[in-house]
């Protein structure tokens, strides 16, 4: 899979910026090729077009992969399987061609005897564990026991298959500054895209509220106090928005993005924290708050400076603050949705889980079916029951060692320059969200904060193992000849 990487004289800058260019030539072409073929004979054969444009795109340029899913993920996540495309969700389809493309490239590459530098760093075994005993051990489990898996079973493994899919494209086609610098924009600009439209929609805009419901399947109440968006998740749309913010900070400090690019960016995350109506988004802000301050001892000192910045986004996003601290002026001691949370646990899953089920796990897929007429299913609201539920201990001690090791590389990456270290840090805070809101949530996998979480680590890891195997190159550099 290693061979995903470019030869060597393409990762100059020079030719990088020229195939760079070419791609977007060709993109802007294939698009408006595309514009005339809906217009001639419909939009499959436009779809036919657009999909073979990005297949050929990735194989010749496998990094675009990688650009083109993160510019399009916080739009296309939230539509539903079939809106669009028949069976699928849009990003999924997206993905799979665009990893096909990827996998022609290398497989092109290989022929033509590229090397395959394929080395093994820190936070691959972790997470080939993690990934084994999410996928491989919940299926076995269950045929150990004598129970038959279901197509919901196979299905709910799909999501971890995706990141670590995502993962591997990442981590083979991302290696240069530039290229980290261009995967920072396509994330910290699309979701200022995603917070305008939260914002929108929990000022009841008409347009952006029609809008919503007819591709992104927005309910009336969910309209009235929480953003969610075009990740059709108030939950995602806030873990997304947060990881953005993080990112745009640290970069910030960094003095890798321009002033008025940090403060227009930032006015627009900040206020799209509020929009989302998320209580478990704004715990998440006062974790990353807490971390940075005691990890960057002098931003206390700039604290200051952003208050302006602060008031805007309060601002703009307390329409969705206020709703939802009705809450509580209702007489609620906790939010009312998290009454039915614990509803939920205490009747339908704490009693299978004490059972002693929980040693092995009962089944990859926790949705259940509801007894009642008002509702369809019910959903395992807590991170970590989830993992006892789907892949029993051995699950949980695999999420424990992969947090242990994806501290630790972050935190020794976190201090570094440049766009390696605001990566790492901005990882550091998202997987101590992980770690903290995974009480209430399976916030692992919620979608597009899974998807940008994999991204993060993807690239941590490549640094990590450049950094390792330079290491142990310039030891073995050193070494007496014999």
């Amino acid at each position: 899979m290693s061979v995903l990487l470019p030869r060597r004289d393409e990762i100059s800058s020079r030719v990088t910026d020229r195939t760079d260019m070419l791609v977007i030539i060709l993109a802007a072409l294939c698009a408006s090729l595309a514009g005339l073929s809906v217009a001639v004979a419909g939009p499959l054969v436009a779809g036919v077009l657009v999909a073979a444009m990005l297949l050929a795109t990735a194989a010749y340029r496998p990094v675009f992969a990688t650009y083109a899913y993160l510019l399009t993920l916080p739009f296309l996540a939230g539509i539903e399987r079939g809106t669009l495309v028949p069976g699928v969700r849009p990003n999924e389809a997206l993905f799979a061609v665009l990893v096909a493309g990827a996998c022609i490239g290398a497989w092109l590459r290989l022929l033509r005897g590229d090397p395959i530098p394929l080395r093994l760093g820190p936070l691959d075994l972790p997470l080939a564990g993690f990934a084994v005993l999410s996928t491989v051990w919940p299926i076995a489990s269950m045929m150990l026991r004598g129970a038959e898996p279901h197509y919901t079973d196979l299905v709910a493994l799909l999501p971890v298959c995706k990141l670590v899919a995502l993962f591997l494209l990442v981590r083979l086609t991302v290696h240069t500054e530039q290229q980290r610098l261009r995967c920072i924009r396509l994330v910290v600009w699309p979701t200022a895209g995603l917070s305008i439209v939260a914002i929108l929609q929990t000022l009841g805009v008409e347009p952006v509220l029609t809008l919503l419901s007819a591709f992104w399947n927005a309910s009336e109440n969910e309209t009235s106090d929480r953003g969610t968006a075009t990740l059709g998740s108030s939950i995602a749309t806030g873990d997304y928005i947060i990881v953005g913010l993080m990112l745009l900070l640290y970069c910030g400090t960094r003095g890798i993005l321009g002033k008025w690019e940090r403060i227009g960016l930032g006015v627009l995350l900040g206020a799209g924290v509020l929009a989302s109506g998320q209580f478990s988004t704004w715990i998440s802000a006062l974790v990353a708050g807490v971390l940075i301050l005691r990890r960057y001892p002098q931003a206390r000192h700039q604290v200051i400076r952003f208050l302006p910045i602060a008031g805007i986004a309060v601002l703009v996003g307390a329409p969705a603050f206020l709703g939802r601290m009705a809450d509580f002026a209702q007489g609620y001691a906790v939010p009312r949705s998290w009454l039915g949370r614990w509803d939920n646990l205490t009747t339908f899953y704490l009693p299978q889980l004490a059972e002693g089920r929980f040693v092995f796990g009962i089944s990859p897929n926790s949705v259940l079916t509801a007894p009642e007429t008002w509702r369809d299913v019910i959903y395992l609201e807590s991170g970590y029951l989830h993992f006892l539920w789907v892949g029993g201990i051995p699950l949980l001690v695999a999420f424990a060692w992969l947090s242990v090791a994806v501290l630790r590389g972050a935190s020794r990456l976190a201090p570094r320059p440049g766009s390696t270290g605001a990566c790492a840090a901005t990882l550091e805070i998202a997987w101590w969200m992980v770690l903290v809101l995974s009480l209430i949530d399976i916030h692992l996998v919620v979608r597009g904060f899974g998807d940008l979480l994999f991204v993060l680590l993807a690239i941590t890891a490549g640094r990590l193992n450049d950094d390792m195997h330079s290491t142990q190159d310039l030891a073995l550099d050193r070494s007496p000849d014999v």
